[in-house]
């Protein structure tokens, strides 16, 4: 079980705007501001008895839930799909493999570049919409860490949005160089550490109507690396892209309607306080995105 509290999580982005400013990034009237702004977030009724129960959801469950809505609007896609775009543009038509595959969003990308397309999943009502998705594509039940898909059997291994859910790196990067052709290239994309430390992690909705999260675990950034190099895999980039910052709105939302909307938590919550928001977190990045290649 996870306890969220939403006023334990204001505090927090209060505090990492505040350390920020204690080297030298803010002056003293915004210093001031933020204290002022903890006092009165202390004394605010509304959050003072907001705090939720969370159940955590493993991951198949997670999106079996999840796979009727996937597709969505997700901002998250509209930064990760034109950087793939970008590196997988540039490789000769092969085999792909799409880990992880959910509904077939990347197969789908990577069916229209002329790939020969398999998806792989742990999630049977991902796999049954990635099917009518990309019909020409092969999708096989299985986990990252097992794939179940023949040593040098592709060319091309894109991971999306994934790595995230799996507790050890290692297994899984290697289970990629193992299925790679020498030459062949591999693409990750996923939540930056830094978001999924601030708390950005999949939501659902359980069937009682009990809030939970899919299991998701921090992977610092070396991490990724270290597991590229153990399986003998080469890097080619990596990059941290961020959100675009947009306006800062004009209403702030009242705490009474914030605490009540658990689904789009902390993302309203930290619309409660916009000015720390932006100095704890407006410059952090918000995917990881790397390109590896096998030596032949």
């Amino acid at each position: 079980m996870i306890y969220e509290h939403p006023l334990a999580y204001l505090l927090g982005v209060e505090g990492v705007a505040l350390l920020r400013s204690f080297t030298g990034a803010h002056d003293p009237e915004f210093v001031e501001a933020r204290i002022a702004e903890i006092r009165r977030l202390l004394d605010d009724e509304a959050l003072a008895d907001a705090a939720v129960e969370v159940a955590r959801v493993e991951t198949a469950e997670g999106y079996r839930i999840w796979s009727g809505t996937y597709d969505g609007p997700n901002g998250l896609f509209d930064i990760d799909e034109p950087i793939v775009a970008e590196i997988v543009g540039k490789l000769p038509q092969g085999v792909a493999l799409d880990a992880g595959c959910g509904t077939g969003r990347v197969a789908s990308a990577l069916a229209g570049r002329g790939h020969r397309v398999i998806g792989v999943d742990s999630s049977p009502d991902m796999l049954d919409r990635a099917r009518a998705r990309v019909p020409q594509g092969e999708f096989l039940h299985g986990e990252l860490h097992r794939l179940p898909v023949p040593d040098d059997a592709v060319d091309l291994v894109v991971c999306s949005l994934a790595l995230t859910h799996v507790p050890a790196l290692g297994p899984a990067v290697a289970e990629f160089a193992r299925v790679l052709r020498p030459g062949g290239h591999l693409v990750i994309t996923d939540m930056h550490p830094d978001g999924v430390a601030r708390g950005f992690v999949p939501t659902v909705r359980l069937a009682d109507g009990r809030p939970g999260r899919i299991a998701t675990f921090h992977h610092p950034v070396g991490d990724y690396l270290r597991a590229a190099l153990a399986a003998g895999l080469r890097l080619r980039a990596c990059e941290e892209p961020r959100l675009p910052r947009g306006p800062r709105p004009t209403e702030v939302p009242a705490t009474s309607e914030a605490v009540k909307v658990w689904d789009v938590w902390p993302w309203i919550l930290t619309s409660l306080v916009p000015e720390a928001t932006d100095a704890a977190h407006g410059d952090t990045p918000t995917m990881i995105i790397w390109h590896f290649d096998l030596p032949g």
